[in-house]
Parts: structure tokens; sequence; C-alpha cells
């Protein structure tokens, strides 16, 4: 069986949970406090980060390197399209999510609401949380701009790009960051991802000292 070491509301971690989910790979989840340095972690990761998967009698890391391989090994169901075109637009909108997004909204959130805490690194930096609260509003709205010219946010298919986006935006529903009402396009569109059975582990998700709120596992939010 596949083992994944994670954190739980790690988007990147999401992200590949997802895809494995989705292709129906058993895979054991193990909680790694990345942060903390373990020398058998650094063995598995030198560069210290989560998710880290063994697969295959291989040890991977890079979240979007790891999806990939999913994709070539596990092709059914696929998660990237067949046409060249369609495949750069998945990786543009994951590099989107997996990059500015991340850096102008979840680590200004997320890693400023929890992950300090959890790590021990002192309180948030409300410059940094007022920025991620600002920065999310553009995105939400790009989203938006995107889903009403499409079905799913890199075309008529449901791919890697709904996942990435859906890892970072589930973590940040979480705490409650998310503001739903902005746009019911989007709120449409993550209701039904949020339904599909690969989520059901995801929205089981727990963190010592961070109740989810109420409506975070409801999939009539």
């Amino acid at each position: 069986m596949a083992k994944l070491y994670h954190v739980p509301l790690s988007p990147f971690c999401r992200k590949v949970r997802l895809s494995l989910a989705e292709k129906k790979i058993e895979c054991e989840l193990v909680e790694e406090r990345y942060w903390e340095k373990d020398a058998d972690f650094l063995r598995r990761n030198p560069a210290a980060k989560v998710p880290v998967l063994k697969i295959d009698g291989k040890t991977m890391a890079e979240s979007f390197a790891i999806c990939e391989y999913l994709e070539e090994v596990h092709p059914e169901p696929p998660l990237m399209p067949r046409n060249a075109e369609n495949r750069y637009e998945v990786r543009r909108l994951v590099g989107w999510f997996d990059d500015k997004f991340h850096n102008e909204v979840t680590s200004k959130l997320l890693y400023e609401r929890v992950n300090k805490k959890v790590m021990g690194q002192g309180y948030p930096d409300s410059s940094n949380v007022k920025a991620g609260a600002k920065a999310i509003k553009y995105h939400l709205d790009y989203m938006a701009w995107l889903l009403d010219h499409r079905r799913w946010l890199a075309g008529d298919s449901m791919s890697l790009a709904d996942f990435a986006a859906a890892a970072h935006l589930s973590a940040l529903d979480y705490i409650s960051d998310v503001d739903w009402n902005r746009s019911d396009t989007v709120k449409d569109w993550y209701a039904k991802i949020k339904s599909r059975p690969a989520f059901r582990s995801i929205l089981a998700d727990q963190v010592p000292g961070f109740p989810p709120p109420a409506h975070y596992a409801d999939l009539d939010f």
C-alpha cells in the first residue's frame, strides 16, 4: 500500500490526496511534523517539505510532480486532458493556485492563523492577514470569470486544476476564510467538487485546537 507523509491542512498534500482518492489508490496517511526536520524525514526528502509519497517502491516529493506521475501510471480516471493545449491550461492554473494564490492568500491566512501556532512561531501578523483577506477577493472573482466561460476551471472536464484550487480553498474554509457569498458560480463549483467521494477523507480532517466551522463538512452549504 502507498504511504503519504502529510499535514492535514496543507493544500499541496490535499491535492495529492484528492488525486489518489479519485484514482482509487489505497494510501496510508502519516502526519509529518516536517518543521522539526526529523532525520528520518530528511532522508525521505532533504527539502524538508510535505507531501512525500512512497509508492511502487519509490519515494517521491513535490506535489505536482507526484500528481503527474500518478496520471501517467494510473491514467483512469483522467485528471489531465489529452490535448496539449488543454494540458497547458491545467498546468497553468495549477501553477496559479500553488504559486500566486498560495503566496498571496494561503500563506497570509492559513499559515498566519494556524501554522504559526502549531509550529510555536508566535502570533499572526495582522498586516499579512489583512493582505490575504483582500487578495482572496481578487482570486474568487478570477475563478468566477473562468467558470462563467467554462464548465470547470480549465475546460469542459474536471481536472487537476480543480483539485489544486479546491485543496487551497478547502484548507481556508476550515478556518472560515472564504466568503462563499461573493460568487454563486464559485460556490456551486465548490459544492459540486466537494460532493465527490474523493473529498470524504479531507472533510473528516481535524486539527487539534482548531475545530472546523459547522458548515465545513456540509455538502449542501
